[in-house]
């Protein structure tokens, strides 16, 4: 799986991998990007999305087997929504990897079922990501999965869950479990942000998110 990647800052250094939302792209973190100041950034176009290769079949385990060839020996995460499920499989599958992981506004796997969704129609125009994807990864998105959370206490990477506050539907309650479970966690709530949180409070959530990642 080839997957595009916007690189700045630094050449050297442990890098900063930025993971998007279900059809966002790497150009959502130019703002955050660009205020890490000092640390080499890699922002990746998820499979499916915006210049990566598109797949015959879409799952988050090939989601995050495609980005882990990107953190070398040590590497912090920060995903956001879909994103940060990947950048959590892969803490969880490659402890050793992961220096440091941020999570913004992620909801984890739902304790039950939820109803189906409606299968998603082929768009009149072009989307800016292959809107194949939608049916498989939604269905995972939703699907109950107690191994997921049994294997929250594998990560090591000291971790910082984000939270966009009740204008957002990701649930503080689900993100306090799972902060509950990640053995070096904590929760910061950054309110009435909603659910894309690096966007409508990029000073707030910078400087939560930057200090927390602190230098190469």
């Amino acid at each position: 799986m080839t997957l595009a990647v916007r690189e700045t800052g630094p050449g050297a250094g442990v890098p900063v991998v930025l993971l998007h939302a279900l059809g966002s792209g790497s150009g959502t973190w130019a703002d955050f990007g660009a205020r890490l100041a000092g640390r080499r950034v890699l922002a990746v176009d998820l499979p499916g999305h915006g210049d990566s290769a598109h797949a015959e079949r879409y799952s988050l385990a090939a989601m995050a087997d495609g980005v882990a060839d990107l953190l070398g020996e040590r590497a912090d995460l920060v995903g956001h929504s879909l994103g940060g499920r990947v950048a959590v499989l892969l803490a969880q599958r490659l402890p050793g990897r992961v220096r440091r992981l941020v999570v913004e506004d992620t909801p984890p796997p739902p304790l039950e079922s939820l109803e189906p969704l409606a299968p998603a129609q082929e768009p009149p125009e072009p989307l800016p990501f292959d809107w194949r994807l939608i049916d498989p990864i939604m269905a995972e998105l939703r699907t109950p999965d107690p191994a997921w959370w049994d294997r929250l206490a594998a990560i090591t990477a000291p971790t910082l869950l984000v939270s966009g506050g009740p204008s957002s539907h990701v649930t503080r309650q689900s993100l306090e479990r799972m902060c509950g479970l990640i053995p070096d966690c904590r929760l910061v709530t950054i309110e009435d942000a909603g659910h894309r949180v690096h966007r409508t409070r990029p000073e707030e959530f910078a400087a939560v998110a930057g200090e927390f990642l602190g230098p190469a």
